[in-house]
């Protein structure tokens, strides 16, 4: 038999409700969750910013075409992108936030004091961190769970999930959180930990944003991820860079 060249297969994320592999310039997506693939596939239809080809699509599997450029950056590590690149992922979360809004709610204020809650509450019975830093951080998280009008926001907007070549954004990845929801969260998840690019993302953007509610968002952020990442085998809380966030918040 002729020898055939085989694309090294990459494990890009696995965990046990979902896994994301790497073949080539293909990403295959398995999600134990039809819903969550179901709202990745319409969002990405609705946004009006570049997002992966679907190449094919055969529940439990989506298969898409991988993004040129590379990630903006990524989450407990300096990002080597340009202030530009950073301005130019402002822009596109702003493109997003004018769009029309997707069908689907997002999470209720009600849920979301809820999930804070019990997240704090395990935080501390474990002895992840400290109480007085987890109390801190949750009167600071408590004040972005106000009112706001609903836009289209990804719902994940890490650093990881934007791709960028040069200074221009070449594409938004992984949209199964999309929903309605606040614009300031998807600021404050694009720059956890890359505070210093803050102002660059928001001059992209285009408009005043209240940079204290980002904040906030930072703290509410990390305290409700932390138990996830910890169960879903990331690794110990004290090497996360969430926790190392919730430990600088002043």
């Amino acid at each position: 038999m002729a020898d055939m060249d085989v694309d090294e297969v990459e494990v890009v994320v696995a965990h046990n409700e979902r896994a994301t592999l790497r073949v080539g310039d293909v990403f295959v997506k398995i999600d134990a969750d039809q819903t969550r693939t179901d709202v990745e596939v319409e969002a990405m239809a609705m946004a009006p910013v570049p997002t992966p080809e679907i190449l094919w699509r055969k529940p439990p599997v989506l298969a898409l075409a991988a993004l040129p450029g590379t990630a903006l950056g990524h989450l407990g590590e300096p990002s080597t992108a340009s202030s530009a690149a950073w301005a130019a992922a402002g822009a596109a979360a702003r493109m997003l936030h004018d769009a029309p809004l997707p069908p689907w709610p997002g999470r209720s204020l009600d849920e979301l004091a809820s999930r804070l809650a019990d997240e704090c509450e395990w935080l501390v019975a474990n002895d992840v961190l400290p109480a007085d830093v987890v109390t801190r951080n949750r009167r600071l998280a408590e004040t972005a769970l106000r009112p706001w009008t609903p836009v289209f926001i990804h719902g994940d907007l890490q650093v990881d999930h934007v791709f960028v070549a040069g200074d221009e954004v070449t594409g938004v990845v992984d949209w199964s959180e999309a929903s309605q929801g606040d614009a300031l969260f998807d600021l404050a998840v694009l720059t956890l930990g890359h505070k210093e690019h803050l102002g660059d993302v928001v001059a992209g953007y285009g408009t005043d944003v209240d940079r204290d509610l980002i904040r906030a968002w930072w703290s509410l952020r990390c305290l409700t991820n932390v138990r996830w990442l910890a169960e879903h085998g990331y690794g110990s809380p004290d090497e996360f860079p969430e926790v190392a966030v919730l430990r600088s918040r002043p």
